[in-house]
């Protein structure tokens, strides 16, 4: 039963987060990790609770706290373009990129799915269908893999249907190309191979690799140089063979990072992060700009989440299914959403996003908890 709009005055929250270690050590181009840290914020309001989340710091949930008390409590759950704008004046003075934009985006990402909640109806019906599904395209393959565990990891997300695939290189470049071509050989044309680099090569190192990638028929390469320099970008772009997509946005904490991007052509496609860029508002927003410039939008990992938002997109052309995420949100979250023959779909029969929290399973990586109330 839906909820009556006149009372949805959001009254009470619990925010906390969970660091979950990685199944195994991990590496990208540029940073090494054994664990992962989800911050949850959960608002209430006429008997409802709405769930949203972001990857981060712990100390994104320390700020998530003071921004719900100081922002959020008492106001309607429905007024998201006050309440957005709001949070994002309080933190003029806290260095809004970063561990902020982490805070404001787990907030922002349950102010929506509370009202959906409350209306008693699936958020991508809120939003308005696009598609009925988008693409997921599988994404590790990391650095400190060996060659096989590269190998099978990406043949065994080619087996079970997806079409694209992404591992990691920039930890050795000398050997990227070949870990590259042993990976295309075995995949053998079963789906399309992606590069990411981190930000871990210079200019004019990164235009090589791209003709050498371009030769293996590698279709995707991500930061191929640091997402600060767009100068280095629009190189890449305008030089790169045309087989191979330059791709970065992922670290996208406001609009104008996007803009930024979108304005010195820096890029062929334009990734968004809805845990980062402040939550599905500005993710939406991200969208309709990437609509407007004649992009396609990339969603950067968090699948269970993005996969609603790109069904709701025009320009949106894939999710990024990756690793640690997946693991995570199957672990943590009932309704966590898994690729069917490749692509992800939305459950309609569920309101909001769709996911609850598994408490008792969370509750041994908690590392942080925190209520608030009206007073």
């Amino acid at each position: 039963m839906a909820a009556n709009s006149a009372s949805a005055g959001i009254r009470s929250g619990n925010i906390s987060a969970y660091t979950v270690p990685t199944d195994q050590p991990e590496s990208d181009g540029t940073a090494t990790w054994d664990s992962t840290t989800l911050v949850v914020v959960e608002l209430n309001a006429a008997g409802v609770t709405g769930l949203g989340f972001s990857y981060a710091e712990v100390a994104a949930a320390q700020v998530a706290r003071e921004l719900t008390q100081k922002v959020i409590l008492g106001h309607d759950a429905f007024d998201i373009p006050a309440l957005h704008s709001a949070l994002d004046r309080e933190v003029r003075n806290w260095g809004r990129p970063g561990l902020v934009s982490g805070a404001i985006s787990a907030i922002d990402n349950c102010l929506w799915d509370l009202k959906a909640r409350l209306l008693g109806r699936p958020l991508l019906s809120i939003l308005g269908k696009m598609r009925e599904e988008v693409a997921a395209y599988g994404s590790g393959g990391f650095t400190s893999y060996t060659e096989k565990q590269l190998i099978d990891q990406l043949t065994g997300w080619a087996s079970e249907g997806l079409r694209f695939v992404k591992m990691k290189i920039g930890r050795e470049p000398e050997k990227d190309v070949g870990r590259a071509a042993s990976v295309q050989k075995a995949l053998n044309g079963r789906a399309e191979l992606y590069v990411d680099a981190n930000g871990a090569y210079q200019r004019k190192q990164a235009l090589r690799k791209s003709q050498e990638f371009g030769d293996l028929g590698v279709t995707w390469f991500e930061e191929p140089v640091t997402s600060d320099d767009r100068i280095g970008l629009h190189l890449l772009v305008e030089h790169a063979p045309p087989i191979v997509n330059i791709a970065a946005g992922e670290y996208c904490y406001v609009l104008d990072d996007a803009r930024l991007l979108i304005e010195a052509q820096a890029v062929d496609v334009l990734q968004a992060d809805v845990t980062r860029c402040g939550g599905i508002t500005n993710f939406l927003k991200i969208g309709h700009a990437c609509e407007i410039y004649h992009l396609p939008l990339s969603a950067h990992t968090s699948p269970s989440v993005h996969a609603t938002l790109c069904c709701a997109l025009v320009a949106a052309m894939n999710v990024e299914y990756f690793h640690d995420h997946a693991r995570i949100e199957r672990m943590l979250f009932d309704g966590a959403i898994q690729p069917v023959n490749g692509n992800l779909k939305p459950d309609l029969s569920r309101p909001g996003l769709g996911l609850e929290l598994k408490r008792s399973d969370a509750e041994k990586f908690q590392v942080f908890a925190a209520s608030v109330e009206k007073s």
